[in-house]
């Protein structure tokens, strides 16, 4: 997957995760833009490591065959970097809402 396409998914995906995240941590009290913020950055983090932990055993070649027939798209990379994205934004999105809720 191309770079630039990776990192708007994985922020998309991010920005959803956290908003998801932040209405499950109510205790914070987080505005919007915050759980926005720490979504992106977090669903960028975490989709790099997941798609880069299930893109790591491949076989370049194959990869690129296999995207190749599927119309250019590598769907095992885009889910990768949509679950990390979702994960990770979610995740850190909720550690910052408990580390505001606490003071």
């Amino acid at each position: 997957m191309e770079g630039i396409v990776a990192i708007i998914v994985q922020a998309i995906a991010g920005a959803v995760g956290g908003g998801l995240a932040g209405n499950m941590v109510k205790a914070a009290g987080m505005a919007l833009l915050p759980k926005l913020i720490s979504g992106v950055v977090g669903g960028v983090l975490g989709g790099s490591v997941l798609g880069s932990l299930v893109g790591g055993g491949v076989d370049p070649t194959v990869a690129a065959d296999a995207a190749a027939a599927a119309g250019g798209l590598d769907w095992g990379q885009l889910i990768a970097q949509l679950v990390g994205g979702v994960g990770g934004g979610g995740i850190l999105t909720a550690l910052v809402g408990m580390v505001l809720g606490k003071r």
